[in-house]
């Protein structure tokens, strides 16, 4: 695993780390999980999540409001508290406050069944784990999954982000989620980035939860600070 930054740019603090699956040799998320079969998928995804935990426990700052961001393939989640007894039991095991977890989905992969995430998304918060959608505005989520499902934080794609400085358009894209993330009670949370001008530009639109290689990188196996 690597562990990349989330930012509060108005607290001036680190608000929370994202676990990110790395291979052996180093290779990103996208590479591993090509290897990943069928068949393989459902304990992979506890496997990363049970690592995540572990590494959490010995890296981060003993401060219960930094929170650890997992990813996790809906499709491998067969029935939520089921699936999350194994998270729960090596958070108890390290001491890991599971109340710490944030637990975000990615639109990369389709969604077969809007029904089986909103039950997903209604057993973590229930657990009282934050929920997330991540790199909205682009791929298969979008307006549509957030008639249908409630998370507490929305991840802003990096392709709205990325040059936002120079584009009114994306400018004008971005504080309309910015809007409708306020009227739902949902906090924006903008990714991917990379420079001063980008981020002066996502501050002024009122976000605050930041990510980018701007505020770090994800570091392999290091003592958080």
């Amino acid at each position: 695993m690597a562990f990349q930054p989330i930012v509060d740019v108005a607290a001036e603090r680190i608000w929370g780390y994202e676990a990110l699956v790395r291979s052996l040799a180093g290779e990103g998320a996208a590479f591993v999980l090509d290897q990943v079969q069928p068949p393989h998928v459902y304990g992979f995804d506890q496997a990363c999540r049970i690592k995540a935990v572990e590494l959490a426990s010995a890296l981060f700052p003993p401060d219960p409001d930094v929170k650890l961001s997992i990813n996790f393939m809906p499709n491998a989640v067969y029935e939520p508290n089921a699936c999350i007894r194994a998270t729960l039991t090596a958070a108890k095991r390290v001491g890991f406050d599971p109340g710490r977890l944030m637990f975000e989905f990615t639109e990369d992969e389709r969604m077969r069944d809007i029904s089986h995430l909103r039950a997903i998304i209604a057993a973590y918060q229930a657990q009282g784990f934050t929920t997330a959608i991540d790199d909205f505005g682009a791929g298969y989520a979008g307006l549509g999954l957030l008639t249908e499902l409630r998370p507490d934080v929305l991840k802003i794609d990096m392709k709205l982000v990325r040059g936002i400085d120079r584009s009114p358009a994306k400018q004008a894209i971005v504080r309309s989620i910015v809007g409708l993330a306020a009227e739902l009670c949902i906090i924006p949370l903008a990714e991917g980035i990379e420079t001063a001008e980008e981020l002066a530009v996502i501050r002024a639109l009122g976000i605050t939860l930041c990510q980018g290689y701007l505020l770090g990188r994800p570091k392999l196996a290091f003592a958080i600070a």
